[in-house]
């Protein structure tokens, strides 16, 4: 099951085909049937259906469904998602997307949301007591299924709705990590850097989220094997591909080469990136600042940090492959350099801890492999006598560094304004957490990779809703009263009645679950 575009090369035309499953009796096995849906309007990205099937389609859903039984379900937390789901407009987007669908995915949703850990076995007895937007129940083949039909131009086009309704209005922030996986047949299950650190083959997710609205609206599965910094050309790529022109990003020092910052210039994005402070123009300048740093007028009491912001010239270049020659030339940038007395005494102590580890690796002799520039860099091992000297000299270039750091910008000039925007990438952190902790993504239990693809994208329309819930509790100071969990349990326990005679009713709202409501910017449902 599942949706096909088919462009006609003479026409232009892309057509929109349904695929079904049937079975066939006489050949005793399951066939597949294709039935036209609709057209492709290229332009906006929606399916415009055929006549015929607009009437099945009415014909099927006349209006809202009639109640036919009397039934007492939980209704508070998913009323406030329903709410969400339109404000953020995530409803509209994915009835676009997935006509037939759509309320299959936003009932998995919901349930990944509420059932905090739960694996999706338990969604039958959930269901029984919950008024979600399906209303029936979806067993574990039809939750394979349902993972296994969505497309990769549907998933797609979703992104591309979802990211035309924040472009120009804020930074994006990206960033990478690390899913672990026991499976031997997915094919993008790699051995790498794990940024969890443990020893289980991964593949990498990346995210993409808006600074302001706290909302994620792309993210990329990675073979676990590939670094950040081969990520940021194909991610400019896929921004040509759904439309997105001006965009203005945050990356981590992780994705910071030549290669990249030329990208980013060529593409006209606006970018904050990290950069180390062992780079040539970095040290040059932060030797040149480093008294000048540290005065009185450079503090910015509200980060505890000093900062100030040097004009540097970029050294631009781009290939021209059709020209066989390197166009070179200079653009503007601004380099913003901090320190932070804090973060000095956490640089000293982490590194006291690190090179404690590497001197123990040398005298247990189990070095590892990915510390082995360092083994040389810090000490000295004389193989007679196995006598470990560490080299001082290195240690104390280390410390002098410490609390220091540095960004680097095309737009930003203010060094406090392009710290406050590049702290706000924490939100993507905080996003890989709730995928991981809260939506219980932390290990893969997936065997295929249409099932890992299909149950990817479930979780992260979820982690929209998540992520929209915890940025309205931060906003509105929700978060000093309430955890999420208990915020959610709190309105959950409203209830809806349905009888047939009656209609539906909703139960008892109380004026402190009338204030969630409020702040969350969501209406009462006794209103």
């Amino acid at each position: 099951m599942g949706i096909v575009y088919q462009k006609n090369k003479k026409t232009g035309i892309t057509y929109v085909y349904k695929n079904e499953a049937y079975w066939d009796k006489e050949k005793q096995q399951s066939r597949a049937k294709r039935t036209l849906i609709g057209k492709l309007n290229t332009s906006t990205g929606e399916i415009v259906p055929t006549r015929s099937y607009r009437k099945d389609s009415i014909s099927k859903k006349p209006g809202p469904v009639p109640i036919t039984k009397i039934r007492r379900d939980f209704y508070g937390a998913c009323y406030l998602l329903d709410q969400v789901g339109k404000i953020t407009e995530v409803e509209a987007d994915l009835k676009a997307c997935f006509p037939d669908r759509y309320r299959m995915i936003l009932s998995v949703a919901y349930y990944l949301i509420l059932e905090e850990n739960n694996s999706l076995s338990r969604f039958s007895r959930w269901q029984r007591l919950h008024a979600h937007p399906y209303g029936e129940d979806i067993p574990s083949q039809r939750g394979s299924e349902l993972f296994q039909s969505i497309s990769e131009e549907e998933r797609m086009m979703f992104f591309k709705k979802q990211g035309r309704r924040r472009i120009e209005k804020e930074y994006w922030a990206f960033d990478i990590t690390s899913i672990s996986s026991y499976s031997e047949t997915l094919s993008q299950v790699k051995k790498g850097r794990n940024k969890e650190y443990d020893r289980l083959p991964h593949i990498n997710l990346a995210l993409l989220f808006g600074e302001q609205s706290g909302l994620p609206f792309y993210y990329r599965k990675l073979p676990g094997n590939i670094t950040d910094v081969k990520t940021v050309k194909q991610l400019m790529a896929e921004f040509n591909v759904m439309g997105y022109k001006k965009v203005s990003v945050l990356l981590d020092r992780g994705f910071y080469s030549r290669e990249n910052i030329n990208l980013l210039f060529k593409n006209h994005q606006k970018f904050i990136i990290g950069v180390k402070l062992n780079l040539n123009y970095v040290k040059e300048t932060l030797e040149e600042e480093r008294d000048n740093l540290q005065l009185w007028s450079n503090l910015q009491p509200q980060f505890g940090v000093y900062g100030l912001c040097r004009t540097t010239q970029w050294e631009y270049e781009q290939e021209r492959p059709n020209k066989g020659d390197v166009l070179s030339s200079k653009r503007r940038a601004y380099l913003h350099l901090f320190y932070n007395g804090e973060k000095a005494a956490r640089d000293q102590a982490e590194m006291n801890d690190y090179l404690s580890r590497l001197y123990n690796d040398l005298v247990n002799n189990t070095r590892e492999e990915y510390r082995m520039k360092d083994y040389d860099k810090y000490f000295t091992v004389t193989s007679k006598f196995r006598k470990i000297t560490p080299k001082e000299e290195a240690m104390r270039e280390a410390a002098r560094n410490y609390g220091y750091f540095a960004l680097l910008s095309n737009e930003v000039k203010d060094p406090f304004e392009a710290l406050s925007l590049y702290r706000s990438k924490d939100i993507v952190e905080k996003g890989f957490g709730n995928l991981k902790d809260r939506l219980n993504f932390g290990r893969m239990q997936v065997s295929s990779e249409l099932s890992l693809n299909g149950k990817l994208f479930v979780e992260f329309v979820a982690l929209i809703y998540l992520s929209y819930i915890k940025k309205k509790m931060q906003d509105t100071c929700l978060l000093e009263n309430w955890t999420l969990q208990g915020l959610l349990d709190e309105l959950d326990t409203i209830e809806r009645f349905e009888s047939p005679e009656h209609g539906r009713m909703i139960g008892e709202v109380t004026k402190k679950q009338e204030e969630i409501y409020a702040k969350l910017g969501v209406k009462s449902p006794s209103l």
